[in-house]
C-alpha cells in the first residue's frame, strides 16, 4: 500500500498502525501540502455494504463538529475496494502505550488525562453521538501531553455482537459495558462505563476483568464485581476511587446521569482531593445473576449469530439476513472460511453455556425465594496475616472461592495476606470470590524512570513505586528543560528494597541564557533600556545621527542586532538615533549694506563676524550686495559688496582740483 494515491490527493508514506478493524498510515496530502492519518478499513468490513453505509454516515456525523480533545475527520472516502477516513495527524503514542510505559500513573497524571477525555465526550454526546468503544487504543496524547480521542466512527458503526464473530476484538470487551455484553440497548452512560474503566486502568495498571475470550470476559462484567482501584494501589484517593466505582455500576441507573456531571467530579477532585464523590450501594454490585428476562435480552441481541441491528441507533426494522461466508484470522494468524452455521453453532454453544448457567442460578434462587435469603449469607472470614495455605484453607471451608489478586512486597512476611476485598466480615453469596494480595516480604523493586518528567510528576511516581523521595537538588542541563529531572540516584532500573530513598536532580535549564532581541526601532533610548531590561538585555553603545526634522529627534533608527534574534542573555545591544539641530542655530542676520560707505560696511561686518569684499571705487558707496538683507549666515561667512563707479573725467582735469 506503501505509495498508493488515494482520491488523487492522498499519497501512503508509512504504516503507523494496524486494529481489529483498520490499518493506520501517515499519509501527505498533496493539494494542502499537509501531512494526516488514514485509516483504510481491512477487507472483511470493506465488503458489507450495510457496515459501509453506516461507517460513512457516521464518520461523516463526527467530522460536523470539533473538539481541541477529538481527532479531527477531514475526508471520507472509497477507492475500489479501499474505504478509508482522512483524519487529523497526531505525533505521540496511544493512551495505552502510556499507561504500559508509566502505570500506575499518579493522581495528577491520571486526573490530567480524564478530564480532557471528559471534554471530548461530552462534546460528543451534546451532538448526540456515542462513542461506544473508549478504550485507551483509542485515545491519543501528543507530544505536548493534549489528549485526543479517536475512532468515533468505526465504533458507532460497531455492532456489539461483534465479539461474538472473532476473537481479534477481544480488547473491546474489557472496556465495554454490561448491557452492551446484554446486547440492549445503550445510551451515554456506556460511555460512562468504558471511561471509568480507562481510569481503572490508568490508576492501577490493569483492566479489572480479564479472560480467554471475548465470551468469558463479558460475562464478568455482567457478573462479577470490580475490585475497586484502592485496594490494588492503596494510595489512590477515596475521592477518585469511589469515582470509578459509581461510574462502573452494573446497573446504568447507579452509574452518573452524563458526563458532564463526571468531569464536574474530576475538576473537584483536582482541585481538592479530598472531595466527597458519594458512590453508589456497592453491595448491590457484588454479586449479580443473570435472570430470565437478562438471557432473553442475550439470546434476541445475539440471535444465535445474526447481525444485530439496534432500532436507537438505526432506526429501522430489524431484518433477518443471511451472512456469506468470510475470512477471519484465529490467533494463530491463519486465514480459514467458516460457514454461517459454523459460526452459529461456535456462538450458540457459548450462549447456550450462559443460559444454562443463568437458568441454573435463577431457579435455585426461585426455590428459595420464600426461605430467608440471610441463610445462603456468609462472612468473610479474618484472614489478613494468615499464610496463604492458612487464608485458603479458612475461605474454602465456609463454601466460597478463593482468588489471588497478586503478590506484592511489603513489610509484612513472605507469603501473608496483605490485603482482602470483599473486607473482613463482608456479608457475601455462598461460592463468592474472596480475592487477597499476598506478601513478597521486603523484596527488591526497580526505581523507576523519571527522567524529563515534571517535579511533582516524579515525585509521585516514586512514591507510588513504594519508594520515599530523598534529596531534591538542582543543576543547569543544556538537554532536559527546566523544572524536568535530570537523573536520579540510585539510577533507573537499579534494584532496591521497598521504602528506600531515591534523590533527584532537578533541571534549572541551560546554564547559557538565551532570549530574543526585542524591536527598539521608533524607540527613545529610555524606553530602549527598558524593553531590553525585560528580557534580561542592555543598552550598549549610542550613536546620534544630525537631523534637521524635529519630528524624528531622539528616535532609534537602527540596532545592532535585528528583532527576534536569539542571543544570550545580558548581551549589549547597540543603536543609532536622530538627534534634531535648528538649520539656524548659531547664524548672523545679514544687514543692508546698500548705501553705506565701505568704512561703515566694514565696521558692521566685523562686528557681526562677517568678512566682506569690495570691487568698484573705493570711496563709492555700497550699491549690491551678493547675500540679501534678512537671510541668515554662519560667522566668518564672506559677503561679496559692489561700491559705486566714478564716471571719467572726460576733459582730463581732476574734479577735486577744480576751483570755483
Amino acid at each position: 500500500m506503501i505509495g498508493t494515491m488515494l482520491g488523487n490527493r492522498y499519497e501512503l508514506i508509512e504504516k503507523i498502525g494496524e486494529g481489529g478493524m483498520a490499518v493506520v498510515y501517515k499519509a501527505k496530502c498533496r493539494i494542502l501540502n499537509r501531512f494526516v492519518a488514514i485509516k483504510i478499513l481491512k477487507p472483511e468490513y470493506s465488503n458489507n455494504s450495510e457496515f459501509m453505509e453506516k461507517f460513512r454516515r457516521e464518520a461523516l456525523a463526527t467530522a460536523t463538529f470539533s473538539h481541541s480533545n477529538i481527532v479531527n475527520i477531514y475526508d471520507v472516502g472509497s477507492e475500489g475496494n479501499i474505504n478509508y477516513i482522512v483524519m487529523e495527524l497526531v505525533n505521540g503514542k496511544t493512551l495505552k502505550e502510556y499507561i504500559r510505559e508509566n502505570a500506575p500513573l499518579s493522581m495528577d497524571s491520571t486526573l490530567k488525562i480524564s478530564i480532557q477525555i471528559a471534554k471530548a465526550l461530552e462534546c460528543a454526546h451534546k451532538n448526540k453521538i456515542i462513542h461506544r468503544d473508549i478504550k485507551p487504543h483509542n485515545i491519543l496524547i501528543n507530544e505536548e501531553g493534549v489528549i485526543k480521542v479517536t475512532d468515533f466512527g468505526i465504533a458507532k458503526a460497531t455492532s456489539s455482537d461483534t465479539i461474538t464473530h472473532t476473537n481479534k476484538v477481544i480488547g473491546s470487551a474489557h472496556y465495554f459495558s454490561p448491557e452492551q455484553a446484554k446486547g440492549k440497548i445503550v445510551d451515554n452512560r456506556t460511555d460512562i462505563y468504558s471511561f471509568g474503566i480507562v481510569i481503572y486502568e490508568m490508576l492501577t495498571g490493569r483492566v479489572p476483568f480479564d479472560g480467554e475470550s471475548a465470551v468469558a470476559v463479558a460475562l464478568k462484567h455482567i457478573q462479577d464485581t470490580i475490585v475497586p482501584p484502592k485496594v490494588l494501589v492503596p494510595e489512590v484517593p477515596d475521592s477518585l476511587n469511589n469515582l470509578v466505582i459509581k461510574a462502573t455500576q452494573k446497573e446504568v441507573i447507579k452509574r452518573y446521569n452524563n458526563v458532564t456531571d463526571m468531569l464536574i467530579d474530576l475538576m473537584r477532585i483536582e482541585n481538592n482531593n479530598k472531595y466527597i464523590v458519594t458512590p453508589s450501594n456497592m453491595d448491590n454490585d457484588y454479586t449479580t445473576v443473570m435472570d430470565a428476562t437478562q438471557i432473553q435480552n442475550t439470546m434476541y441481541a445475539s440471535n444465535l449469530g445474526k447481525k444485530l441491528t439496534n432500532k436507537d441507533m438505526d432506526d429501522e426494522e430489524e431484518e433477518e439476513e443471511e451472512e456469506e461466508d468470510e475470512d477471519y484470522e484465529d490467533y494463530d494468524g491463519e486465514k480459514r472460511k467458516t460457514s454461517t452455521w459454523k459460526k452459529v453453532l461456535i456462538v450458540g454453544g457459548a450462549l447456550l453455556l450462559t443460559i444454562l448457567l443463568g437458568v441454573f442460578v435463577g431457579t435455585s434462587i426461585y426455590n428459595k425465594g420464600n426461605s430467608n435469603v440471610k441463610k445462603d449469607e456468609l462472612r468473610v472470614p479474618k484472614i489478613i496475616g494468615l499464610t496463604e495455605d492458612e487464608a485458603k484453607d479458612a475461605v474454602e471451608k465456609l463454601g466460597l472461592t478463593y482468588v489471588v489478586l497478586g503478590e506484592e512486597a511489603s513489610d509484612k512476611p513472605a507469603g501473608t495476606i496483605i490485603a482482602v476485598f470483599p473486607s473482613e466480615g463482608t456479608a457475601v453469596k455462598k461460592e463468592s470470590e474472596v480475592r487477597v494480595r499476598i506478601s513478597t516480604g521486603p523484596g527488591e523493586i526497580e526505581v523507576p524512570d523519571v527522567v524529563k518528567l515534571g517535579k511533582s510528576v516524579a515525585q509521585d511516581h516514586i512514591v507510588t513505586q513504594g519508594l520515599k523521595v530523598g534529596k531534591i537538588t538542582e543543576d543547569y542541563s543544556e538537554e532536559i528543560e527546566e523544572g524536568a529531572v535530570i537523573s536520579t540516584n540510585p539510577a533507573a532500573k537499579t534494584k532496591v528494597k521497598k521504602g528506600d530513598t531515591v534523590d533527584i536532580v532537578i533541571s534549572k535549564g541551560s546554564r547559557i541564557k538565551k532570549t530574543q532581541v526585542p524591536d527598539l526601532i521608533g524607540l527613545t533610548l529610555k524606553e530602549a533600556e527598558q524593553v531590553l531590561a525585560v528580557v534580561n538585555l542592555k543598552l550598549g553603545s549610542t550613536t546620534a545621527v544630525i537631523t534637521d526634522d524635529i519630528s524624528r529627534d531622539g528616535k532609534i533608527f537602527n540596532q545592532s542586532e535585528p528583532a527576534l534574534t536569539s542571543v544570550q542573555e545580558n548581551e549589549k545591544i547597540s543603536v543609532n538615533y536622530y538627534q534634531y539641530k535648528d538649520p539656524d542655530e548659531g547664524k548672523v542676520e545679514v544687514p543692508n549694506f546698500i548705501g553705506r560707505t565701505i568704512e561703515d560696511a566694514q565696521a558692521t561686518a566685523n562686528s557681526l563676524g562677517f568678512r566682506i569684499t569690495v570691487t568698484g571705487d573705493r570711496k563709492g558707496l555700497i550699491i549690491s550686495q551678493d547675500v540679501p538683507e534678512g537671510n541668515k549666515l554662519d560667522k566668518g561667512s564672506t559677503i561679496n559688496l559692489i561700491a559705486q563707479i566714478k564716471a571719467p573725467n572726460i576733459g582730463g582735469d581732476d574734479d577735486d582740483d577744480d576751483e570755483p
